[in-house]
């Protein structure tokens, strides 16, 4: 802003001189009377030298304007150099390429795990699905008050059995703020749990605020994690379920679905992620998190965090 006032300014100056200045004006026009012959020589040997190049090119001009022939290799070569620049600089790039060129410097142990492959993440869930998913977690559940989770799993002790879903249509379900190191490694577990195990994943939360989750954090049955205590303010984060037959299924009472969250944790875990799954207070089945070594728990460290992969996205536009 402050080169492009300077710039008008001196625009404005000039111009103010050029129009105050009687002897300024005379020594304009008689330059421009100068330039006005030599400018038509000028033009004139440009026209004789492109009809003598046209001509070069003829079968019969061959050896005796074969000089001349040079010139029509070096304009070719300038065209073609001219449109490689030209694609490398306009040609599509993802924010996925972007993110995985990132990764290789600073997380070269996923990015060897992703051998070259450039993930996207599916597309965001509708919310009708959502609201669907949580008046049938709700039914399945007032209509088995009892029955514990660890019917699904014996190894699991201390198992949380009450969870809210209502709060779900509040959710982040964009994948932006969520870290490229996490946000990578767990669309790897959504590919393995795809193509191994014929599961559908859907993001049922990532990037959570500090003031959602010290509203979350008033019932601790959901969690007792307050604002910047959750990985989820770092982009590190998130909280799945799975998709049968087009609708999303968010209820650990369904068999079908506890068998999936099984499989995740053991997905997740081999990639590096921390499963809720494993808590001896309450048990999370569908969040993962990446504790990133050497992380701060702090404001600052949180929103370096969450911007670096918008960031990265913005890099395309």
């Amino acid at each position: 802003m402050i080169l492009a006032i300077f710039i008008c300014f001196i625009c404005l100056a000039c111009s103010l001189a050029f129009f105050f200045s009687y002897e300024l004006r005379i020594k304009v026009q008689r330059s421009f009377l100068v330039l006005i012959p030599q400018s038509k020589k000028q033009l004139n040997s440009v026209r004789y030298f492109a009809q003598q190049l046209n001509n070069a090119a003829a079968p019969e001009q061959i050896q005796s304007h074969w000089h001349l022939q040079q010139w029509w290799i070096l304009v070719a070569g300038f065209f073609l150099f001219t449109s490689i620049l030209i694609f490398a600089f306009t040609r599509p790039i993802n924010p996925t390429k972007i993110e995985a060129d990132y990764l290789r410097e600073v997380d070269p142990q996923i990015y060897a795990l992703l051998e070259g492959q450039i993930l996207s993440p599916p597309p965001e869930v509708e919310e009708s699905l959502i609201e669907e998913a949580i008046i049938a977690a709700t039914n399945i559940e007032s209509a088995q008050p009892n029955v514990q989770a660890k019917v699904f799993n014996l190894n699991i002790e201390d198992v949380h059995t009450q969870h809210s879903h209502a709060d779900l249509a509040a959710a982040n379900r964009k994948w932006h703020k969520m870290n490229p190191r996490y946000k990578k490694r767990l669309l790897m577990v959504f590919k393995i749990m795809q193509q191994r195990h014929g599961y559908e994943m859907v993001l049922l939360e990532g990037y959570r605020s500090p003031e959602r989750q010290n509203t979350l954090a008033g019932n601790s049955n959901v969690t007792r994690a307050r604002g910047f205590q959750s990985y989820h303010q770092f982009g590190l984060a998130a909280d799945v379920a799975f998709k049968r037959n087009g609708k999303v299924v968010i209820s650990e009472r369904d068999p079908w679905a506890m068998q999936g969250y099984q499989l995740y944790g053991e997905i997740a875990e081999s990639v590096g992620l921390t499963w809720g799954g494993r808590w001896k207070s309450i048990q999370d089945y569908g969040h993962t998190e990446y504790r990133m070594p050497g992380l701060r728990k702090t404001v600052e460290m949180a929103e370096q965090l969450t911007s670096e992969g918008q960031l990265l996205a913005n890099n395309i536009n």
